[in-house]
This record gives structure tokens, C-alpha cells and sequence, in this order.
């Protein structure tokens, strides 16, 4: 199948592999034609835009060249006098033949402007968003109609950005999207969705004096940057949020398709049969898929793209160390929760580093299982405290090259914090023992997160028993 992107560098693709585009100007003619959405581009336009102010004497002729290299590249097959069926004839001009999902920026605008139920817009802003893989059109830069489409293409990006962050609070989701959010209303203050949508997840997770300061931070930047005061619309929202009248989302039915999908992979049936069960029967989680080894597994997460996987550590053919590697070295990958019978420490030691999201025993009642996938979904982790006890008591204290950095530079209520997280308590465990609310802790985690350089609350376990803060059995 012949494809183009332009949502990042440009490239045309059959069946996956980079065709051979010719130099930068040739390039610029078929990305030319793309912008054009499949309508026609004269040749004169052409000219004018790919050699702006001053074309060469022989430019139409260049122009012919150029177009006939290019369907030599993108219909290899076609016979000499057989007529273009891609880069196609178009008096007085050119045009480019192609259905919207061979084109990522014309599949992208579609996903965009579609609509539904707010689980589908999450799904389907989330897939359009997963397009891009860097500045559209960047190697042509210089030329105003490429400057002009990316500036529109970014312009759609955003707006996929917001109605994600709309749907993401209809579906209560609002303590996975504050930071997003956040760093998405520094890099654009101007944009008056990207406030909203901040304040009222703040609001939401009950932090109304930050949802506040927010529109506080949005007046002085608008006053600063344009002498005026906030929109009506966020004025609104400020008087709402003093006066304690914003509506609350609906919950989410079961069946809907905001609804946690968990594939289960372990090579024991029985095992499987007692999970698919347990799921089948928990409101708001459905089961996406079975596997009985790793491979089933890897290739299970590629077809049903589910939201956790809960992975058996030991399988025959590839095992679950191996899989969840390669798992989570997919782009936008599953949280993956290892299950364990106490296999080999080795392997288990191994997956923390490499960033699971944690470890469920199968001896765990139901109600662990479940905690764990929703805390791995929700960007938290739950690590049974036995696990993680009998396996760092064996490697406390080893030289490892590739070990986490020193602990040097962090308070006092950092520390505490790092301490509760390697004995295995969630977000809302630690709030509650340091009398501190959910949120709050968990931003205190994720500011350990950056500070040591790490990207999983697992390798935090591992930085603080491998710096010697924690000690098996400590309490």
C-alpha cells in the first residue's frame, strides 16, 4: 500500500519501506500537491511557489522532469504508456490521487473534525494526536505555502489536544490530565481553551484555589500581552468556581468505550480462566485479549491496543521479561503489571529497571488485581510490598554501573516520600500517611521522577534501595 506523511519528515512508503523521493525541490512538488487535498495544481502555481520571485528560464521543464521521476518512484510497475494513476494529469496542472487514510495530514483533519460521545473523542483525538512525529512539513520551511499549511496543521493539533483534555473531563479523568494541561497553557497563554480546560481540571480534583490562580495567571498574561481583561467565557467560569456551582462529569457506563481494557497473558489456563472472570464481572473493565506466551502477548498488544497488560514473568517461548520490553519500547505503549509466583529474583530485579508498573502475586485476592490495573492506568503503580522486600533483600547494596543516581539534593519530605513509594504504597497511601492530599503526593512523585531522571515509579524503588535509604525490613 502506497502512503504519504507529512506530519513530521516527509516520506512516501510502500507497504512501509521509504520510496526514494529524489532531491529537496522535486520532494517539494509532491508535498505541493499534497497540500492541495487532491485537488489540481497548475503548473504556473507551481513554478511561482517553488522558485518564489525569480523561476529559472527552463522551470517548466524542470517541473515535467520532477513529475516524471516522481511516478517512476510511486508506480514502479506501471508500463511506459499506461496513464499516472497516483501523481496524475490534471490540466492545467497536477494532482495528487489518494484516499484520506494514505495520507496521515488528511487522515488527521478528518479525525479531528469528527464527533461523538465523549469516549469516542478521547479514542479517536488520542489515535489523531498518535500521527504526528515531529513539525509537519519542517524541510520546507522556507516556502510560504509550507509554512502556511504547517502553521494550519498545527493549529488542528491543538484543537485535537484540547477536545482530548473536553473528553478526558467528561470521563473524569481530570487528575491524569493536569499536567499536560499545565505545561499546554504555559506554551500557548493566548489560548483561551487551554486555560479553561486547566482551571477546570484543577477544580475537579478539588483544588479550587490553584483552578483559580490559574485564571489568575490568565488575566495578568492577557492584560500584559494585549491590555485586556478575560474573556466573558472564563469570567463565567471564574464566578462559577467562586460560587461552587460547576457541574460534576457523568459517570461512565459500563460498555462504553471509555472502559479499561485489559489484556491477560500467562501460560496457565486456569490462571487465565480465573482472571477473564474477574473481569468479566468489574464494572468499567473489560477483558481486550488472552495470550499463553510472550509472543501471543507482543502480538495481542498490537492488535487490541488495550489500556493494561497483566504479563506472567515466566513463559515458554518468550518469556514475560523479554516481552515487556519490547512492549514498552512501543510507541505509546500499555502499562504492563507483571504477575509472579516469586520466580527468578533476577528476572523480577531486571523488570523494575526496565519499567514496569508494577507486580501483583497470583495468590492476590481480586481485589489486588484490580487495584494495581487501575493504578497502572491512572499513570500510578501498586507493587505488592512482599515482592518487593524478598527481591531487593537479595540486591540491596550492589555496584551497578547503570544504577539510579545518588539521592544528594532532595528534602527532608522528599525523602519521606521516596521511603513510602519503596514500600509499595500508592498516591492516596502516602497522602494519607503524611496527611496530605492524593493529588499533592502525587505531584511530589512525579517531582522525584525528574529530579533522579528516571520515567517509572518502579525505578524509584529501585533508587532508594540501591542507595541504601531503604533497607529490607525497615520499617
Amino acid at each position: 500500500m502506497l502512503t504519504f506523511t507529512a506530519l513530521g519528515p516527509f516520506q512516501a512508503w510502500a507497504d512501509g519501506a521509504p520510496l526514494d523521493l529524489g532531491g529537496q525541490r522535486q520532494r517539494a512538488v509532491l508535498a505541493r500537491l499534497l497540500v492541495a487535498g487532491g485537488r489540481a495544481v497548475p503548473v504556473n502555481t507551481l513554478i511561482d511557489e517553488l522558485w518564489p520571485g525569480s523561476p529559472p528560464a527552463q522551470a517548466l521543464s524542470t517541473i515535467q522532469g520532477y513529475v516524471s521521476r516522481l511516478r517512476r518512484a510511486l508506480e514502479p510497475d506501471r508500463a511506459p504508456r499506461e496513464e499516472a494513476g497516483v501523481l496524475v494529469s490534471a490540466p492545467p496542472g497536477y494532482a495528487l490521487r489518494a484516499r484520506p487514510e494514505q495520507v496521515d495530514a488528511w487522515h488527521f483533519e478528518a479525525l479531528v473534525k469528527s464527533d461523538g460521545a465523549p469516549a469516542q473523542v478521547w479514542a479517536v483525538m488520542d489515535t489523531a494526536l498518535g500521527l504526528w512525529r515531529g513539525p509537519a512539513l519542517a524541510e520546507f520551511g522556507e516556502l510560504t505555502w509550507a509554512a502556511t499549511e504547517a502553521g494550519r496543521l498545527e493549529e488542528l493539533r491543538l484543537i485535537a489536544l484540547e477536545r482530548r483534555a473536553g473528553a478526558g473531563l467528561a470521563l473524569g479523568r481530570a487528575t491524569a490530565l493536569v499536567a499536560d494541561l499545565e505545561a499546554h497553557a504555559s506554551a500557548h497563554p493566548l489560548r483561551e481553551e487551554a486555560w479553561r480546560l486547566l482551571a477546570v481540571a484543577l477544580y475537579r480534583m478539588g483544588r479550587q484555589g490553584d483552578a483559580l490562580g490559574a485564571l489568575r495567571r490568565a488575566r495578568a498574561v492577557w492584560r500584559d500581552e494585549l491590555g485586556l481583561d478575560l474573556s466573558a467565557g472564563l469570567k463565567r467560569l471564574e464566578g462559577d468556581m467562586l460560587a461552587q456551582r460547576l457541574e460534576e462529569p457523568a459517570p461512565v457506563a459500563s460498555g462504553d468505550p471509555g472502559v479499561l481494557r485489559v489484556l491477560v497473558a500467562d501460560d496457565q489456563a486456569l490462571v487465565r480462566a480465573g482472571l477473564r472472570a474477574m473481569l468479566q464481572s468489574e464494572p468499567g473493565v473489560e477483558l481486550a485479549g488472552e495470550a499463553a506466551n510472550g509472543e501471543e502477548a507482543i502480538a495481542g498488544v498490537s492488535a487490541a491496543r488495550p489500556d493494561v497488560v497483566l504479563l506472567d514473568i515466566q513463559m515458554p517461548r518468550l518469556d514475560g521479561l523479554a516481552a515487556a520490553r519490547r512492549i514498552l519500547a512501543e510507541e505509546r505503549p500499555p502499562r504492563v503489571v507483571m504477575m509472579t509466583t516469586f520466580g527468578s529474583d533476577e528476572n523480577l530485579y531486571a523488570a523494575l529497571r526496565a519499567g514496569v508498573s508494577g507486580f501483583v502475586l497470583k495468590t492476590s485476592p481480586p481485589e489486588q488485581f484490580l487495584a494495581a490495573i487501575r493504578a497502572a492506568a491512572a499513570g500510578d503503580a501498586l507493587i505488592d510490598p512482599a515482592v518487593t522486600t524478598r527481591l531487593i533483600s537479595a540486591f540491596a547494596g550492589r555496584t551497578d554501573p547503570a544504577s539510579p543516581p545518588a539521592l544528594a539534593g532532595l528534602s527532608d519530605d522528599r525523602l519521606d516520600v521516596l521511603k513510602l513509594v519503596a514500600r509499595g504504597l500508592t498516591n492516596r497511601q502516602i497522602g494519607q500517611t503524611l496527611a496530605l492530599p492524593e493529588e499533592e503526593a502525587g505531584l511530589m512523585v512525579k517531582e522525584l521522577l525528574e529530579h533522579l531522571g528516571l520515567f517509572d515509579r518502579a525505578q524509584l524503588v529501585m533508587a532508594a534501595y540501591e542507595s541504601g535509604l531503604v533497607t529490607p525490613g525497615s520499617q
